[in-house]
């Protein structure tokens, strides 16, 4: 007879059997029974202090490990401050798995104390969810739950369980094997459309290869790296690709989209071929849709179906895991170069030389001796070298910690880029620590930003997890403020937060058992950055208060064309320009 344990110690049992080393969450209520079998588990589990903050946490750790993030929280509004996390893991491909504890079963829609109806609020924001109201239903919705968090495109799961099925007795049995008949993952590509890809790359003048976060998610940043340099291909990298492609190399021409280089952008106009890996054709990358890279055929190759053709057609569609697609890419391009067929992109690299010589990535200093944040992000990359794990906010610091900071491998560069959360930064670097103890890790994180979740810092400094943060202290809603400065006659309503005066993050810092730091100079920056970087045992903030009026450039304006890429206020690039 199997051993009778409650369906608390099975979810438990469930989470160890799955693999899980780390939780991040807060107990309440309806969880409660959970927490007691959890007491006594291998699982560390990390006590945050806004179930917000164990979301991201559990992102910052998928993110930086790429295993699954797990967080925990209890029903209503537990549940209901998860929903901000689990949105920016689906829109962002994390692999998460949420568990929650719902009210008992026979209490589910009476408006029962701290009910939500939390299957229905998270179904469009997950990649899958579950109630589970019957204890024996818990190991195998577990196992389910991991397995379609990790695999074809990865997303967060949430497994809502009622306090009825974690109080009542029950058997622990693990599938032996998963069976969800509705889900079947394409992973290997069709040989038919590679070849066919094949054929237009070698036939193609000005192709690029527009390279998105799938690739970071299928660790396929090896086989792009010998993509490129079979091809002589230029490359450009998302937003959430930094990393995927070192940016010293030589075919690389940075990021495209909104912020991005002009040679990228301009790369992508004027392209006759876009080899899309892993990416959706976002809006920060395309600008106005119709005006996105006229007169180029596309690859589209994406492990979701539902992304291949959604927003731009797809000449070959290819449905596939894209390290697959790359791998047998690289073989059927290695056939046509040995029957003589190789692309001539000679004079597609000289436009292109030419615009990464005339504008490249820049700032204005000050004239009146205020700190430029470009600098502070400049020095710290420079410092902290590419090892380093860099975590942004949402924001003109992220924009900039995209641009100024060199990103040679991947998972070294994590942020919110599809939902641009604020206050993602402080937790989601804690979870990354968590994952990659033995790497330095720094959230670079807005004033505005840092508001919304420093609370964690107590979570770091009790739990002897020491990220570091650099706040870009602008005093204001940075971003915002840009756009009153461009698009709203510089009428700056509400975005002044007044955070150069109050809070003092150095002493809040300090206060939460941080070591707190202040720069406000460019001479003081790499001695401040070097300090920050000699503690090892303590979370450290620096304050760096930066010039309120600096802007982030190149910028595409929202609905516009990405012809009309702007290099500073009212200039544009000379599109056609050749060294």
């Amino acid at each position: 007879m199997s051993e009778q344990i409650t369906g608390a110690q099975s979810l438990i049992r469930a989470l160890e059997t799955a693999g899980v080393e780390v939780a991040f969450g807060i107990p309440g209520g309806a969880i409660l029974p959970a927490y007691d079998p959890l007491f006594d588990s291998r699982i560390r589990h990390i006590l945050v202090r806004h179930e917000q903050g164990a979301g991201h946490a559990a992102e910052g750790y998928a993110a930086a490990t790429g295993r699954v993030g797990v967080c925990i929280a209890t029903s209503g509004p537990g549940a209901t401050n998860l929903v901000t996390p689990l949105a920016d893991a689906l829109m962002d491909s994390v692999p998460l798995v949420a568990v929650t504890g719902q009210v008992t079963s026979a209490a589910i829609g009476t408006d029962a104390f701290q009910e939500a109806d939390t299957r229905g609020i998270t179904m469009p924001i997950t990649k899958h969810n579950y109630l589970v109201t019957n204890p024996d239903d818990i190991p195998r919705t577990v196992a389910e739950a991991f397995h379609i968090a990790a695999t074809g495109r990865p997303g967060p799961v949430l497994v809502d369980v009622s306090k009825d099925a974690l109080q009542a007795m029950t058997t622990f049995h693990w599938p032996d094997s998963i069976d969800l008949p509705g889900y079947r993952p394409v992973t290997r590509p069709h040989s038919r459309q590679v070849r066919e890809a094949a054929r237009l790359i070698v036939e193609s003048r000005r192709p690029v290869l527009y390279v998105g976060g799938g690739v970071i998610r299928a660790r396929a940043a090896a086989e792009l790296r010998v993509l490129a340099e079979l091809t002589g291909i230029p490359v450009v990298t998302t937003l959430m690709a930094r990393g995927a492609f070192p940016d010293s190399h030589p075919q690389h021409l940075g990021m495209p989209g909104m912020h991005g280089t002009v040679a990228a952008v301009g790369a992508l106009q004027r392209s006759d071929l876009l080899i899309t890996l892993g990416a959706r054709f976002d809006d920060r990358v395309t600008g106005k849709l119709s005006t996105f890279a006229p007169e180029a055929k596309v690859i589209h190759a994406d492990i979701d179906p539902a992304e291949i053709s959604k927003n731009r057609h797809a000449d070959v569609p290819i449905v596939g895991d894209v390290r697959e697609v790359i791998a047998d890419l690289v073989v059927a391009l290695q056939t046509e170069q040995a029957a003589g067929r190789v692309g001539d992109y000679e004079a597609w690299w000289r436009q292109l030389d030419g615009l990464r010589a005339t504008y490249p990535l820049g700032y204005v200093t000050p004239d009146n001796g205020e700190l430029a944040p470009q600098y502070v992000v400049e020095r710290l990359g420079a410092i902290a070298g590419p090892d380093a794990v860099y975590v942004a906010g949402v924001g003109q610091h992220q924009m900039w910690a995209a641009q100024f900071i060199g990103y040679e491998r991947p998972n070294s560069w994590l942020n919110s880029g599809g939902l641009g959360t604020m206050g993602y930064a402080v937790p989601a670097a804690m979870g990354a620590k968590v994952g990659r103890p033995d790497a330095t890790v720094w959230a670079v994180d807005g004033d505005g930003c840092f508001q919304m979740t420093n609370q964690e810092l107590a979570t770091c400094a009790i739990n002897d997890i020491p990220i570091k943060v650099a706040v870009i202290n602008n005093g204001s809603l940075g971003m915002v403020r840009q756009w009153q400065t461009l698009f709203y006659n510089e009428r700056y309503s509400h975005t002044d937060l007044h955070s150069k005066r109050i809070p003092d993050f150095a002493a809040l810092a300090e206060a939460y058992g941080c070591v707190g730091l202040r720069c406000d100079k460019a001479e003081d920056v790499d001695a401040t950055i070097e300090q920050a970087m000699a503690i090892d045992d303590q979370p450290v903030v620096v304050d760096f208060g930066v010039h309120q009026d600096a802007m982030v450039w190149p910028m595409v304006a929202a609905g516009t064309s990405n012809d009309d890429i702007m290099v500073a206020r009212g200039m544009a690039p000379d599109w056609d320009r050749e060294d």
